[in-house]
C-alpha cells in the first residue's frame, strides 16, 4: 500500500448538491430557495436576533442589573488557612504584600479573615476586611488587627 493508492471506503463519501445548474438537475431556476425574498438574493444573512420583524426577544425583556468593572473581589482566609500559610512561608505580618509576595493573591483582590478553624500563635492582620466573630478570636489570641 502507497500513500497515492489511499482511498476512502465506497459510500463513505457523498457528492453535494450542486444547485443552480439548469434545469435538467432538478435544482435550476431558483436554486432551491423558493420566490422572492430576501432569502432568495445573493448576498442575505440574518442580523444577529433578527426574527422576521418581530420584537426580538433581548427588547422585549426588561433591563435588569449593571456588571461593575472593577469589582471589589474579596479573597476570604479562615483562621486554619492563615495557620498554614504563616507555617509555610514563616511570616510574621499577614498583609496583602506579603500575600502578593508569595503569589497568593492577585493584585486586585482583596483579604477577608473568617472565624473558622483557630490561630496557633499570635500574628499582626492588615487585612481589608474581617468578620465581628474572627476580630474578636484574634484580639483574644493577642494578634494586632488593622483596617487597610
Amino acid at each position: 500500500m502507497k500513500l497515492h493508492e489511499l482511498k476512502p471506503a465506497k459510500g463513505s463519501i457523498k457528492s453535494s448538491k450542486r444547485v443552480g445548474r439548469g434545469q435538467g438537475s432538478g435544482k435550476g431556476g431558483t436554486s432551491t430557495r423558493g420566490h422572492k425574498g430576501a432569502k432568495s438574493n445573493s448576498g442575505y444573512s440574518a442580523k444577529r436576533g433578527f426574527e422576521g420583524g418581530q420584537m426580538p426577544l433581548q427588547r422585549r425583556l426588561p433591563k435588569k442589573g449593571f456588571k461593575s468593572l472593577n469589582p471589589n473581589i474579596f479573597v476570604p482566609f479562615n483562621f486554619s488557612r492563615i495557620n498554614e500559610i504563616v507555617e509555610k512561608y514563616n511570616i510574621s505580618e499577614f498583609s496583602f504584600d506579603s500575600l502578593r509576595e508569595h503569589k497568593i493573591i492577585a493584585k486586585t483582590d482583596r483579604i477577608k479573615v473568617l472565624g473558622t478553624g483557630e490561630l496557633s500563635k499570635g500574628i499582626t492582620m492588615k487585612v481589608h476586611a474581617i468578620s465581628a466573630k474572627a476580630k474578636e478570636a484574634a484580639e483574644s489570641k493577642g494578634c494586632s488587627v488593622s483596617i487597610l
